[in-house]
Parts: structure tokens; C-alpha cells; sequence
């Protein structure tokens, strides 16, 4: 299976030097996400940008504020999305240019930002886009009315997710998107990605239930640790950290001590430590937490993304508890 949320790169000539004391893993990790943020290879510049987004540090918010104006599409639909998710004010100008860029995409991505910023009246352009012609445009718009945490957008994600046209990539967006919005009604749809043959499918499934949040699909995911295939199990214990149950930190601590240290496809393995990383920032916990050092250091570029993500997401949890 792949593991979506990272590519895989080639090893880059010069590693970062180790951190010598806790206190600078932070640190370290914010110039590791630094550097992505401006690496030559697109995909990394994006993921990067997600990482900003996902640990909600306003300390790099200047560095993705720039690629606002990047020349490959998803950077600044990234970026933009971003700026929405931190409701980053000083980028208004560029957003509002974004408004009118010749890209769909964009436009549906400004669109988002500005009504967080305090334009709400542009949350209507992400309910009308779910019935665009163009499917990712349509999928993206249920990404977005899912991100806005806005209750009336469930019938225009109900109504996408039942179009006979709604390609596969929609119909699973708007159910991802529906389960963020916290409507139960939608849990027997995900529990179908969960007993797939597919393990890609079963990730979809396991993200879906983690989105959805409720003692039913946390006590689903538990049943996911129990998966044949390590990605699975991963993927499991990661949405089960974000809803604050530590229940998947055997499976991580098991997948530490054998996976990476197996022969084998060296993009298998970087998978793994990617999927194990993310989960170890989600648990939080003392016995994973010390594991990622090493993951810091990996040569890996994208598992030294996964495991930055990781520092500053854990920090962040330990802050608010």
C-alpha cells in the first residue's frame, strides 16, 4: 500500500546534526519543516506546508505566506488553505489577489481562507462547487465545507455523495468531510472502508473514523490494531491518539523495534517510519516519544518531515494538558 500523506524522495547528500537535549527537538524540527518549505521538489513544499497547518505554529506562517505565490497550483492551494486554517490576517492582501486566479482550485482555496478571515458571505462558493463538472474541484469543495466545521454544509455533502457522477475520490472526500462534521449518520459508510480487502482502503476508513470522533468509531479503530498489515495498524494508532487514547502504543513500540530494522524495499521501510512517526505524535507518550531522535536524523527527507510534524505536535499536546 502507499502511505498518501508523504512522497518519497531520494536520500538528500547531507543529514542535520542531532539534537544534544530535548528542549531543542522543537527547534530543530521547525528548521527541518523550513527547509521543506522551500525544497526544489513541489510535493515537499505542499506536504510541508500541511505540516504548518496540521501543527498550527504561527512561527512559520511568513515562510508559507510566500508560496501564496508559488507556480505549481498545489502549493498554493496548500498555502492558502493554511492561512485559512490559522486565520493568518497579515496574508489578506494575497488571498484576495488569490480570489481571482485563473485556477478553480485556487479560487475555491481563497475562497475558504477569506471567509475565515471574516468574510463569511465566501462560504457560499464552497457550497456551490460541490456541484461543479470538474471532479476535483468537486472533491476539494468537500474537503473544504468538511475543514469549515460548519453544520449546513451536511446536505450539500450528502447530496454530493450521492450523485451518480461523483467519482470515487468525491464520494470518499464528502464522507471524510461529513464524519468532520461530526454526523453520526455516516459511520456504517465508513465501517465498509474498514472490513475492505484493501489496506489503502482501510486507512481511508481508519482517517474517516478518526475525523467522525465518537466512542463508536474509536472502539472501530481499536479493532484496527489488530490489522495484518503494519501500515494498518499504524494508521489506526495515529486517529487514536488524536482522540487522546494512547490504546495503539504497544503496536508502535512493536513496529519501532522490528519493521525499520527489517531488509527490504527501502520506500516499504520509509513508509513505515513515516506512518510510525505520525503516530508517535499523536500518543504522545514517553516510551514513543523517545524514538524520535532518530527519526530526526533518518536520511530520509519525507521521514524527517513525518517526524518534525511529530516534535511539534506532541510539544503541542503536552502544552494543553
Amino acid at each position: 500500500m502507499q502511505a498518501r500523506s508523504v512522497p518519497l524522495l531520494s536520500p538528500p547528500t547531507a543529514q542535520p546534526s542531532p539534537p544534544t537535549a530535548t528542549g531543542e527537538l522543537p527547534n530543530q524540527a521547525r528548521q527541518i519543516i523550513s527547509d521543506c518549505l522551500a525544497d526544489t521538489n513541489p510535493q515537499i513544499r505542499a506536504n510541508a506546508v500541511e505540516v504548518v497547518a496540521t501543527t498550527q505554529d504561527p512561527l512559520l506562517m511568513p515562510l508559507v505566506r510566500k508560496l501564496l505565490a508559488d507556480d505549481v497550483m498545489p502549493v498554493r492551494f496548500a498555502a492558502a488553505l493554511a492561512v485559512g486554517d490559522l486565520e493568518y490576517g497579515q496574508a489578506r492582501d494575497e488571498i484576495v489577489r488569490l480570489l481571482s486566479d485563473p485556477n478553480p482550485n485556487i479560487k475555491l482555496a481563497a475562497s475558504y481562507a477569506i471567509a475565515r478571515l471574516g468574510s463569511p458571505e465566501y462560504y457560499k462558493v464552497l457550497c456551490n462547487s460541490v456541484a461543479s463538472e470538474d471532479q476535483t474541484v468537486r472533491a476539494n469543495a468537500a474537503l473544504l465545507l468538511g475543514r469549515s466545521r460548519r453544520q449546513e454544509g451536511l446536505p450539500y455533502l450528502y447530496g454530493t455523495l450521492q450523485r451518480s457522477d461523483s467519482a470515487d475520490k468525491v464520494v470518499l472526500q464528502a464522507a471524510e468531510a461529513i464524519a468532520m462534521l461530526g454526523d453520526r449518520q455516516i459511520y456504517p459508510k465508513l465501517w465498509t472502508r474498514l472490513i475492505s480487502a484493501y489496506a489503502d482502503d482501510r486507512v481511508i476508513g481508519i482517517r474517516a473514523m478518526g475525523a467522525l470522533g465518537t466512542e463508536e468509531a474509536r472502539n472501530a479503530l481499536i479493532t484496527m490494531l489488530d490489522d495484518a498489515v503494519p501500515e494498518v495498524r499504524l494508521a489506526a494508532a495515529e486517529q487514536l491518539g488524536k482522540l487522546g487514547c494512547p490504546t495503539g502504543e504497544p503496536e508502535v513500540l512493536e513496529i519501532v523495534d522490528k519493521y525499520p530494522n527489517t531488509d527490504g524495499d527501502p520506500q516499504s521501510q520509509d513508509r513505515i517510519k513515516i506512518l510510525t512517526a505520525l503516530a508517535i505524535g499523536e500518543i504522545g507518550t514517553p516510551p514513543v516519544t523517545k524514538h524520535l531522535p532518530g527519526l530526526l536524523r533518518d536520511p530520509s527527507k519525507p521521514v524527517r518531515l513525518a517526524a518534525a510534524k511529530a516534535v511539534l505536535r506532541s510539544a503541542r499536546k503536552r502544552a494543553s494538558s
